[in-house]
């Protein structure tokens, strides 16, 4: 009978790292029972509160334990631990599991926020996936008299809608095929089911699958932000039922660590042309949409849900929609510097906790199992030999419509038909196997004892491991040194015995010599080969300590340990992170990273530690594909991007050496873009057809870009005052360097758009003054001076106050000193306090945008010089980022945002003084005419006229008045 059940949510916050705990961070998330509260750092009456299955606080209240296991500080703390975690949804997926029902459990939540530490776990503070595999095989062993068991193990990695069998890495490059199955649904077809025994054997093929989870993101593949992985753990329970059949009851448990959630974000791409990261974001945003449509449905709405979409949500169609119970975790942060992406994680499992779905017992006769894959066999040989397509393939692109039967549709379909045919006579041999047949064959191929081996030598001898951004990943990598020269070089140089594959890994890189006296030093085989020793490059023979940071080219990150010499010096036991090392690195190439500072410096050192070895990593494959492009870092003031106020942002700046353009990327274009450019390298190391057409190209823009030439701050201020405002302004690139002039007005004037004079004089004495009145003023935009040559079909852009809308000027091309003679007129009846602030405080940014153009003579390499010519003379990108952190210095000189204001306010002294000073000349003009015609007293009513008069000849009339003369 079937169980229908809402999916199971659990909130999970993770302690603070160490970055965020040096800077003081703020806690923006609170819990209390099943409720989960968030609220805004920058308005504490902004809450917004969820509630959930289960509420899991995992930040503080918890003490480090000798074995290294985290767990309560005292009895009364509200500290959740691996344990209770595992108690309450491990516990859930294990009685399932017994119960004969499909489970699966899935981690959501962006990088970094501990999903992989609730799922896997490591060291001693074991995740879910392990506790789960202990007591299931504890709970084996004690009915293993009444009943025969059989668990087989599975563990793929789904990147860039690949899929990927990590115990069997080498199957297939171009990754499994997933297949639909009848009863299965949808699965990898030729994934490696390893039968395993006991926790032992299961504990083995996890790290086997995990070492090559790193190799393949070592060797430039995935990388574990940017892959989901799933654990896949099949349960069958062999017994004879109350009838005396062989029966077996079968539960299948699907263990996901999904990819980091801000990957879904948009990347900016815009048109046609090459969508950055489409197929990496796929999944997650196929998850989303899947989602939410299980949601509406839920409601009683009918919508169709795209589950065939991506291979993700494929392989999770069961677990979300079909014969399974699920149990989903969502794993936050608290820092404020997180705050949008942990509101959007918990909005998604707010979705999520609606969805239904309907378990079945998996249990049935062995001889009905066998007769069902018989008939279904038969089934499928009649429609082949027929020729009668099954409409359930018609349908090929997923989108619920029958597809024309198309030779390409034909042969899908042929193709799928083969491979149910050939799952389910697996199936039946597997299943008229005896166990100890299988468990023969299982012997035959199990773990490489190899890693094992440099696991227990790695206690006592000098060697080298793997640093990765995943702790999990890190450490799993290890080389043992060998008395004498170990030599590190790609794969094509065959007397290096450490092969590393990276860009700008020469075949013969580096050497590391164990000499007689244990000590091991290193030294680059040529001035090409980069290394660098605790983030310094060095270019000779170069001794080594205990726990040396080392980086070869310019991915891999080693950390040197040499037990001996720890021993003998009794160094105490550090433990360096993938963090640390980035963060000495930028040290050391001038970059300020001290923990100290506000939530916006806390993001942008984050930013600038994900994007450093990023920019080195596209510069280097750039080099090796020769493909004339280098990448640098920008740092660049929410100003230049046109925001009135913000955050400076990092951003990278890609410049083509052939033709001489320039475009800026923002950090999330450019990091999608270099995951393409990575796929591109592995097939060109992989010797198989890497060059893309141009629009695919990701070292590629097209000159069709719009590209943001430079932007003008106009200080609003004089219109607060109703005073017109004439200047020539300089425009300021992304760097802070002048790329021009602009000649702008503001000039008030009257809803019919007639500009005031003199003799018009509106000036008041304060903005609040403006409040209740008709407010109307011109944007006049004449022309901009100076231009660089290079630009084409240039146009000024803006908006004011609180238009949605840009405006923009026409656009002008064939010219350096484009002439716009743009003007637009505003008119506010009445204005507001808001619009009165505005105009006193605020700016109008204009941004001046435009194409490039390339001259004949730019499109020919420079004197057939490579790219790694080009590049040679300025390797260290990041040495030109040097105290970036200490201001806003750009292209050596420091803006000054100041300048303008100060302009504005002497406009305005200048105003006010002569308004003054015609008030004074006034006033004593009065008391003059009062002398000449002897008038000893003047009511104070005419003084206050002629105080107020707003011109001379005002004024003039006003004191005529005493002489009687009209």
């Amino acid at each position: 009978m079937a169980e229908e059940e809402n999916l199971k949510v659990a909130v999970r916050v993770r302690p603070f790292n160490k970055r965020e705990l040096g800077r003081k961070a703020k806690n923006v998330v609170s819990m209390s029972g099943q409720v989960t509260n968030l609220t805004h750092p920058d308005d504490p009456e902004d809450t917004k509160a969820f509630t959930y299955d289960f509420s899991y606080w995992s930040f503080d209240g918890s003490k480090e334990q000798a074995d290294g296991y985290f767990a309560k500080d005292s009895p009364g703390s509200r500290y959740a631990d691996q344990e209770t975690v595992y108690k309450d949804l491990g516990g859930g997926v294990l009685s399932n599991a017994w119960a004969g029902y499909n489970s699966t459990l899935f981690a959501y939540g962006q990088t970094g926020s501990g999903k992989s530490w609730s799922v896997i776990g490591y060291g001693a503070n074991k995740g879910i996936v392990p506790l789960f595999c202990n007591d299931l095989f504890r709970g084996i062993s004690e009915n293993k008299e009444q009943k025969e068991f059989e668990v087989r193990f599975s563990m793929l990695e789904i990147y860039n809608e690949v899929v990927h069998d990590l115990l069997n890495p080498n199957k297939s490059k171009k990754g499994l095929p997933v297949r639909q199955h009848p009863k299965k649904g949808f699965y990898a077809e030729g994934l490696k089911m390893a039968l395993v025994t006991n926790y032992q054997e299961i504990e083995q093929k996890m790290n086997e699958g995990t070492v090559n989870r790193t190799i393949a993101s070592t060797n430039m593949n995935a990388t574990s932000s940017r892959a989901h992985t799933i654990v896949g753990i099949n349960f069958i329970q062999k017994f004879k039922n109350a009838a005396g059949q062989e029966t077996a009851k079968q539960a299948v448990i699907n263990l996901v660590d999904l990819a980091g959630s801000e990957r879904v974000e948009s990347t900016g791409a815009t048109g046609s042309r090459l969508k950055e990261g489409a197929a990496i974001n796929l999944s997650l945003s196929s998850l989303g949409n899947c989602i939410h449509a299980l949601a509406e449905r839920s409601q009683g709405r009918q919508v169709r849900v795209p589950f065939r979409d991506s291979k993700l949500t494929r392989l999770l169609m069961n677990a979300l929609g079909g014969n399974s119970k699920t149990i989903m975790i969502a794993a936050i942060s608290p820092a404020d510097i997180n705050y949008e992406e942990t509101l959007s994680t918990l909005r998604f499992a707010d979705r999520a906790k609606q969805i239904k779905t309907k378990a079945t017992v998996n249990e049935d006769p062995t001889d009905k199992l066998l007769r069902e894959l018989r008939e279904e066999n038969d089934r499928l040989k009649k429609m082949m030999q027929g020729g009668k397509i099954d409409k359930d393939f018609i349908d090929a692109d997923g989108d619920g419509v029958d597809d024309r039967v198309t030779e390409d549709v034909k042969k899908k379909w042929e193709e799928e038909m083969k491979a149910r045919m050939l799952e389910n006579e697996l199936e039946m041999a597997n299943m008229k196997k005896s166990y100890e047949e299988k468990l023969r064959m299982a012997k035959k191929d199990f773990v490489d004892p190899t890693i094992a081996k440099k696991e227990q030598e790695k206690q006592t001898k000098p060697h080298i491991y793997n640093l990765n951004v995943d702790p999990i990943l890190s450490g799993r990598i290890i080389h043992i040194l060998n008395p004498g020269v170990n030599t590190i070089g790609n794969r094509k140089g065959e007397e290096s015995n450490i092969t590393m594959i990276s860009p700008s890994i020469q075949e013969q890189h580096a050497e590391l010599i164990l000499g007689k006296d244990g000590k091991v030093s290193i030294k680059p085989v040529n001035t090409d080969c980069r290394v660098l020793v605790n983030g310094s490059p060095i270019q000779g023979d170069t001794t080594l300590c205990h726990n040396d940071r080392l980086v070869f080219g310019a991915t891999q990150l080693w950390v040197f340990q040499n037990p001996p010499e720890s021993k003998k010096a009794k160094l105490p036991n550090q433990t360096i992170t993938y963090e640390y090392a980035q963060e000495e690195i930028a040290a050391k190439s001038g970059v300020n990273m001290t923990s100290g500072g506000d939530a916006d410096m806390a993001k942008l050192q984050e930013d600038l530690l994900e994007v450093m070895p990023a920019v080195e990593e596209a510069n280097s494959i750039s080099e090796e594909l020769d493909k004339l492009v280098k990448f640098e870092i920008l740092m660049v003031a929410p100003q230049v991007l046109g925001k009135p106020t913000g955050k400076t942002e990092v951003q990278v700046k890609m410049k083509n050496l052939a033709n001489g353009t320039e475009f800026v990327w923002t950090k999330e274009k450019f990091l999608n873009r270099l995951y393409m450019m990575k796929e591109m390298y592995q097939k060109y190391e992989d010797e198989d057809e890497w060059q893309k057409p141009e629009e695919e190209d990701p070292f590629q823009e097209s000159l069709d870009t719009e590209v943001h030439i430079g932007t003008v701050q106009v200080n609003l201020q004089p219109l607060a005052y109703n005073v017109e405002l004439k200047e020539q302004l300089e425009i300021t690139n992304y760097k802070g360097a002048d790329v021009g002039m602009m000649n702008v007005e503001l000039i008030p004037c009257d809803s019919k758009g007639h500009e005031y004079t003199e003799a018009d004089d509106k000036f008041v004495d304060a903005p609040s003054d403006l409040v209740g009145k008709d407010v109307n003023f011109k944007v006049k935009i004449h022309n901009c001076r100076g231009l660089p040559n290079k630009y084409a079909d240039m146009y000024c852009t803006y908006k004011v106050y609180l238009e949605e809308k840009e405006a923009r000027t026409k656009a002008v091309s064939e010219t350096s000193n484009p002439n716009f003679n743009h003007s637009k007129i505003y008119s506010f009846s009445p204005a507001t306090e808001q619009l009165a602030d505005y105009l006193a405080k605020g700016t109008l940014t204009i941004k001046v945008m435009g194409k490039q153009r390339v001259r004949k003579s730019a499109m020919q390499r420079i004197n057939g010089l490579t790219t790694k010519d080009m590049l040679k003379s300025d390797r260290a990108v990041f040495s030109k980022t040097a105290n970036l952190m200490n201001g806003f210095q750009m292209n050596g000189r420091v803006v000054d945002p100041q300048k303008q204001s100060i302009i504005v306010e002497l406009l305005l002294m200048k105003k006010t003084q002569a308004r003054l000073q015609q008030k004074v000349d006034s006033i004593r003009k009065l008391v003059k005419e009062a002398e000449n015609v002897s008038k000893v007293r003047v009511s104070t009513s005419l003084l206050k006229e002629v105080l107020q008069a707003n011109t001379p000849e005002q004024a003039d009339q006003l004191i005529r008045k005493i002489t009687g003369f009209p």
